[in-house]
């Protein structure tokens, strides 16, 4: 991807050192040891310039990102794909479920950055595939898609800091009690597996899910949960530890009655907007497998 960033520098901003005003915009270490190394990355008023030149009010920085290779082992294939938003910086797509979103052994080329790398691959344009919140193969709904180092550095800063809000769309049987709270109880590996997790008190690491009944209908409850952490299978274990698998849940409530995967979507995103610091908001209405309990929803 090729990408033009440009700044104009503010009176608060005077005399600040190139690479200090870019930590500030929340480069990493890593990012500014690339830019060094790619050709007139660095600009001030359209003259090349280093890392360590001051800044003046008034002056125009650009940055120029140039990256120039794909991920590799990464093949392009023709898969369908709902993109909901795209931009210099990032793309969000409605992933389906029983898409990976990435390849794997047994799923080489059915991946969510497979068909990414062959919807750039068509535009003549090279792309790394860096994913800000990985979702589950059988989790439908919302995924941000970082299209260079810079926003992928400042989104992962992001979700770190828990400023990216992700609200996921969730069925489970019967009622909820009490409607709306708290779930804080740390997740760990179960035995050897690497991928079933459990709540584990003593070596867990901390997760906190809020979560709010949204609609009864049916013998089933539509239950809105918001991640404060993104621990590995999160919502799913949390649900299990108070009562409430999942339905269709493969791994941790095996009840196919209804539906033939967890059913979980990420309905929301929101997040301040890596490059310009815009607030944007993404939503995605429950697929047909889950709206069908909820057809008035």
């Amino acid at each position: 991807m090729d990408r033009i960033i440009t700044y104009t520098i503010k009176n608060t901003e005077n005399n600040l050192r190139i690479e200090q005003f870019l930590r500030r915009k929340g480069y990493s270490y890593q990012n500014l040891t690339q830019l060094k190394k790619m050709p007139e990355s660095i600009l001030i008023n359209g003259i090349w310039s280093y890392m360590r030149t001051p800044l003046s009010e008034g002056d125009v920085l650009a940055v120029h990102i140039q990256e120039n290779e794909s991920s590799p082992n990464i093949p392009p294939a023709a898969l369908p794909l709902d993109i909901v938003y795209e931009d210099e910086d990032l793309i969000v797509v409605n992933k389906p479920a029983g898409m990976p979103t990435h390849p794997s052994l047994n799923n080489y080329r059915n991946s969510l950055a497979n068909a990414l790398m062959y919807y750039y691959e068509q535009q003549g344009k090279p792309f790394i595939f860096r994913c800000t919140n990985r979702l589950d193969r059988d989790t439908s709904g919302l995924t941000v898609i970082a299209k260079h180092m810079v926003s992928s550095s400042i989104l992962s800063g992001m979700a770190v800091r828990h400023e990216v809000t992700r609200e996921y769309l969730a069925i489970v049987r019967g009622s909820i009690t009490p409607p709306e709270g708290t779930i804080s109880a740390p997740i760990g590996r179960a035995g050897t597996s690497l991928i079933e997790r459990k709540i584990d008190q003593e070596h867990g690491e901390n997760a906190v899910t809020h979560y709010r009944v949204v609609k009864e209908e049916n013998g089933h409850s539509l239950v809105s949960l918001i991640l404060e952490t993104g621990r590995t299978h999160q919502i799913r274990v949390h649900m299990k530890y108070i009562g409430h698998p999942l339905i269709g849940d493969y791994l941790y409530n095996p009840d196919m009655e209804f539906i033939s995967r967890q059913a979980l979507h990420s309905h929301r995103l929101s997040f301040r907007h890596p490059i310009t610091g815009e607030n944007m908001e993404f939503t995605a209405l429950l697929p047909v497998d889950m709206s069908a309990f909820f057809p008035k929803y």
